[in-house]
């Protein structure tokens, strides 16, 4: 006699990516449960930015409103500073025709927002297990995908079963590993970020700020409550450097560069410095017989653009109506539906995947950043063109073109 299944859907993490999709499934019907190894409000390393599209998706699922109730900072777009000092703004409101859901990102400490997510998708029927951490993925005798195994936190484990388990448990996913659907790309540098909270940072204003050098670059951003999220990017090849002493390595970043050491003087460091990556993992395809991968899981390149919060949510939601199609038909078609969401994910987000490696790649070469500094500090309409790109609610196409990439990168080194 067959085991009576757990769940239709098994969500493997409770963070944006999962509640979206388990937010989306439950909506449609689906008995789905969610499985995550932290108890929530937990913390997570992040650069904790919600493009305005993002906005969007938080509505649809009611819960914008109660984001905005906890003060979150409203983000009127972005400040480069290049290597060679030049500064360059852009923002989402703008004469450039388009218009996002709302003329102004979000950044909110994720302590705050990924409760939030999931409690929305609790409240339309998403059963949520904590303190369950996925170890291993369950296959039948056909080689499908069929369940998890868990842990407990005392350390007993259990076999949970379902018909579909969707991988949504971040950079180092476990369902990805285990069914080897993830890489490590070879050719983009791979980073590491530092990331941790101060309180009395002078001069943050409404724009999110990326400082670029030789180096790796400084990310800082306000997430509401006078609190400010800081982030310090550089190439793995310093991580042995770093070794353990990864505050001091942090400290010394900031004060080793006086446009931002003058800007902390007074400042407090209220939590412990951080790290996560390496990052430029990719999953191709992003699913297998009886499963799927969904956010930071499918995908990471790089935190610069901060696409991550924005594609958990869009990816999850893009996701549920996939598999609630493979849940009601017939299972030899199963394979054919996963391969038409592989098909609109890249859809969705190949534009920003070739945006993000051109824009890695310039941070590794600090001339072609220059030059991209110049031409967006003497062309504003250009600079809220890429942030309104970045921001999720302009078409990739109209700067991935030759003429924008050319005025960007090169024009400008003709008129120094």
């Amino acid at each position: 006699m067959a085991r009576e299944l757990d769940a239709d859907v098994i969500v493997v993490g409770g963070g944006p990516a999962g509640a979206s999709t388990a937010h989306s499934l439950a909506r449609a019907g689906v008995d789905v449960l969610v499985l995550d190894r932290a108890s929530f409000p937990r913390d997570k390393t992040c650069a904790e930015y919600l493009s305005p599209q993002a906005s969007r998706i938080l509505s649809d699922m009611n819960v914008l409103d109660e984001i905005e109730r906890s003060g979150p900072a409203h983000l009127a777009g972005m400040r480069v500073r290049a290597p060679d000092g030049h500064y360059a703004d852009g923002e989402f409101a703008s004469n450039h025709g388009f218009h996002p859901f709302r003329d102004y990102g979000l950044a909110v400490r994720r302590t705050i927002l990924d409760e939030i997510v999931l409690n929305g998708a609790r409240a339309v029927g998403a059963r949520v297990e904590e303190l369950a951490r996925v170890t291993d993925v369950a296959k039948n005798h056909t080689g499908r995908v069929s369940g998890v195994t868990v842990m407990a936190p005392e350390g007993e484990a259990r076999s949970l079963t379902s018909r579909f388990v969707v991988g949504a448990d971040g950079l180092r996913s476990v369902v990805g590993k285990r069914l080897d659907l993830t890489h490590t790309s070879r050719f983009f540098p791979k980073r590491l970020a530092l990331v941790a909270h101060y309180r009395n940072v002078r001069d943050v204003g409404a724009l999110g700020e990326m400082h670029v050098d030789h180096k790796g670059y400084f990310g800082i951003v306000d997430v509401g409550g006078g609190l400010m999220n800081v982030a310090v990017v550089v190439p793995m090849s310093r991580a042995r450097e770093m070794g353990e002493g990864r505050t001091e390595f942090f400290d010394q970043w900031i004060a080793s560069r006086p446009h931002l050491a003058e800007r902390f003087v007074g400042a407090e460091r209220v939590t412990d410095v951080r790290a996560t990556g390496p990052f430029a993992t990719a999953s191709r395809p992003a699913w297998a017989p009886g499963t799927a991968l969904v956010g930071d899981a499918a995908d990471f390149f790089d935190p610069f653009t901060g696409e991550g919060i924005y594609a958990a949510l869009r990816g999850g939601e893009m996701l549920a109506p996939f598999i609630v199609e493979a849940l009601r038909g017939a299972p030899q078609k199963e394979n054919r539906v996963l391969a038409a969401y592989e098909k609109a994910r890249r859809s969705e987000f190949g534009g920003k995947w070739k945006l993000e490696r051109i824009v890695g790649m310039a941070i590794a070469y600090p001339y072609f950043l220059n030059n991209a500094a110049k031409a967006l500090s003497r062309r504003k309409e250009m600079a809220d063109l890429l942030v309104g790109v970045a921001g999720d609610f302009i078409p990739t196409g109209l700067v991935l073109n030759p003429r924008f990439l050319f005025n960007l990168f090169i024009s400008p080194a003709f008129r120094t």
